[in-house]
């Protein structure tokens, strides 16, 4: 039986899925991100948490500026992740504005320490997850720096993924460390992968 190269297989994807994403256009992909901010902002996940552990979008991802200005005026409190510069782990800060963000490693926006206060209790929530990929399981293909894969095993609340229907992947390869989201949304239908019997298995 050959021996499948799982890393091999997900540099394969994160090509074919950042391929897609760049191919579309601007306003195609603007439309499906308003859709899938509605669809996040009426889960009940979302309305009945009081800490929403999210992400800065880079311009390959969908657009959450939305969602992180509803949350904050919404009252929640919004928590955002910082790299640290000499290990590949992140740090949460809740952020009261986006005013207080700066540019930080990978040249992503990121809390400003000064202004920010860090976050230590990873035990409630929702978080919302990145990916250039999801299949219907609720496992992700990342950008391969392992960062969310560390903090997701640490995190205790409930996790979504959103994602445009054309970069669903029935199956995605993972290992023992990847960890699915509980909810997958996309612009075509929302699925709860806490129903699925055994996540991964076809």
């Amino acid at each position: 039986m050959p021996i499948i190269n799982i890393r091999e297989q997900k540099n394969l994807l994160r090509v074919k899925h950042k391929k897609i994403r760049t191919a579309c256009s601007e306003e195609i992909r603007n439309s499906l991100d308003k859709v899938l901010f509605e669809k996040f902002i009426e889960l009940n996940e979302y309305k009945e948490c009081k800490i929403l552990f999210a992400f800065v979008s880079m311009p390959i991802e969908i657009n959450t500026y939305p969602i992180l200005e509803k949350a904050i005026a919404d009252g929640k409190i919004l928590a955002l992740p910082k790299c640290r510069q000499k290990e590949p782990v992140m740090d949460f800060y809740s952020v009261a504005s986006l005013d207080d963000l700066k540019e930080g490693k990978y040249s992503i926006m990121e809390p400003d320490t000064n202004l920010c206060q860090i976050i230590t209790d990873y035990s409630d929530g929702l978080c919302l997850v990145p990916g250039l990929s999801f299949d219907l399981y609720g496992y992700r293909l990342g950008f391969g720096k392992g960062y969310y894969d560390r903090f997701l095993n640490l995190f205790g609340g409930a996790t979504v993924g959103l994602c445009y229907s054309r970069c669903v992947e029935q199956k995605l390869p993972h290992g023992i460390y990847d960890k699915a989201v509980d909810i997958l949304i996309t612009e075509k239908f929302t699925n709860d992968t806490r129903n699925v019997f055994e996540k991964g298995m076809v």
